[in-house]
């Protein structure tokens, strides 16, 4: 398998550092609001590379922590904490932000089938840990205190011969001149040495709600020493991959590095840097102003002024994973509706599938090529995965092999012209490579299952009357919430609606 690098800047083959263990580090949300579809996308993506892995027979360890302090307004070293802000303005508590917050956070991700972590660390559970961090890192000559807070010395790391801009390939001249938007300022204060100096520890201001005692003072730890103490604890000072959103390669990402370098006398804390691209919307970067900021709840609701209905999170799932994580993806209305029909087609043919049954094997039709087909589909699947987990060409596949499950469905002599064991395979693979590994499964016409049953028992019984009209109302109320019905000869079935 072979996963893009962004520290090195290729593809390289995946070797695990502790074979079969395998440790991954996911930048999880800062619990202020609610997920959006651009939140959505790393939990989806780096959800199936865990559980590609594991169907590989590696052991992953899954981290992904909770941010619910120090994550500032700009992301920079400035600006007021983000949660605290929330905070203020719904006149609560910043523990209740977080704890609402979260709960949504998870709920949102189970409709999205994305696993719960192995650990979720929060970042106020080691404020002890981050203090003892920052000391390391001031007792290495890498760090200074002033005013009451800390700051990384990003000139003194360089003179180490490190190199600050390794992930990001920012010049280092241009951010230590303060060159154009990196240039940072503190309220007019000139506490750091250097504008591209970033705060390990953050000394309070009266009015700021989440502070904790240090050696410098009453503070708060800066939101990239959180992501370092909280990965090496649980994954060890050098640990497999590191994933997130490509807008936290800098500062974050790239922060992280020389944090972990400098604790850890020059130790590289992570082997493989992954990073996704970014979503926009009808072509625009996602943004409150422009008034195309999306929830993941409104979503699923169907409650955005941009949205002409509500989708089914498996939906929201398919349409993130048919575009390669590396590029961006453009969300409309339209290419939802589009990805809708692509899941009732994955779904259905599941369905069907599910319900074929093998009986006898005709040699004299044996049809060599159908099997060869199916084999060599499942096969390009697997080789796409294998590639920097292209998701996108491995739905391709899949959906190329849906044609061959309703080939079988229509004629379902046609079942007798492929061996037992290409069946049993195609029974077997079909689910896993659908479910298990890509996480795509029936929606929420489960939670209904009950009531379409009692619209199917009513359908029968006006059929057998040969009350007609009840027969065509059933159909087309069924047809509006996108329910197809079937006459076949062992009863009534019903699908999703494909058109």
């Amino acid at each position: 398998m072979k996963l893009y690098n962004t520290l090195t800047r290729q593809k390289e083959n995946f070797e695990p550092l502790n074979p079969p263990f395998v440790g991954i580090y996911l930048c999880g949300p800062t619990v202020y609001n609610d997920a959006h579809i651009g939140n959505g996308r790393p939990a989806v993506v780096f959800d199936v590379l865990r559980r590609y892995l594991t169907y590989k027979g590696y052991k992953v360890r899954f981290v992904r922590n909770i941010t619910d302090v120090g994550h500032l307004l700009g992301d920079t070293n400035e600006g007021e904490d983000r949660i605290s802000k929330q905070a203020k303005l719904e006149q609560l508590e910043p523990m209740e932000i977080v704890q609402r917050y979260t709960i949504r956070y998870h709920s949102v991700m189970d409709k999205l089938n994305v696993l719960r972590p192995d650990i979720e660390p929060t970042a106020t559970g080691h404020i002890l840990e981050q203090i003892e961090m920052t000391q390391k890192i001031l007792q290495a000559g890498l760090a200074y205190e002033a005013n009451g807070s800390v700051y990384f010395d990003v000139e003194a790391y360089q003179k180490r011969n490190y190199n600050y801009g390794e992930l990001s390939g920012r010049v280092i001249e241009e951010l230590i001149a303060g060159a154009g938007e990196e240039r940072r300022t503190l309220e007019g204060q000139d506490e750091k040495k250097n504008p591209a100096d970033f705060a390990l520890w953050k000394k309070a201001s009266p009015e700021h709600l989440m502070r904790w005692n240090s050696p410098w003072g009453e503070g708060f730890p800066g939101w990239h020493i959180e992501c370092s103490v909280m990965s090496t604890k649980y994954l060890g000072e050098t640990f497999d991959i590191h994933g997130g959103g490509m807008d936290l390669i800098f500062p974050h990402h790239e922060c992280e590095i020389a944090q972990a370098k400098a604790a850890n006398a020059g130790k590289n804390p992570v082997k493989y840097w992954m990073h996704n691209n970014m979503v926009t919307v009808n072509g625009q970067k996602m943004s409150k102003s422009l008034g195309n900021f999306i929830s993941l709840a409104e979503l699923f609701e169907g409650s955005h002024a941009l949205l002409s209905q509500a989708y089914s999170p498996m939906v929201v799932r398919l349409f993130i994973l048919q575009a390669h994580y590396r590029s961006t993806i453009d969300f409309s209305d339209e290419a939802l509706k589009a990805t809708q029909k692509n899941y009732f087609k994955l779904i259905n043919a599941g369905k069907a599938l599910s319900k074929l049954q093998y009986t006898h094997f005709e040699p004299s039709q044996h049809d060599t090529k159908l099997e060869s087909e199916i084999q060599t589909e499942f096969q390009k699947i697997f080789e796409a995965l294998d590639d920097d987990l292209n998701t996108a060409l491995a739905i391709t596949h899949l959906l190329a092999i849906t044609k061959k499950i309703n080939t079988l469905q229509t004629n379902q002599a046609k079942i007798s012209t492929i061996q037992e064991s290409t069946f049993a395979f195609l029974q077997k693979m079909y689910p896993l490579v659908l479910t298990e590994i890509l996480g795509i499964q029936e929606g929420p016409i489960q939670e209904v299952e009950a009531l379409l049953q009692t619209l199917l028992k009513l359908y029968a019984e006006a059929k057998a009357e040969k009350n007609y009209a009840k027969v065509d109302e059933i159909r087309a109320e069924l047809k509006k919430i996108g329910i197809t019905l079937k006459d076949t000869k062992q009863g009534i079935d019903w699908a999703y609606t494909e058109e």
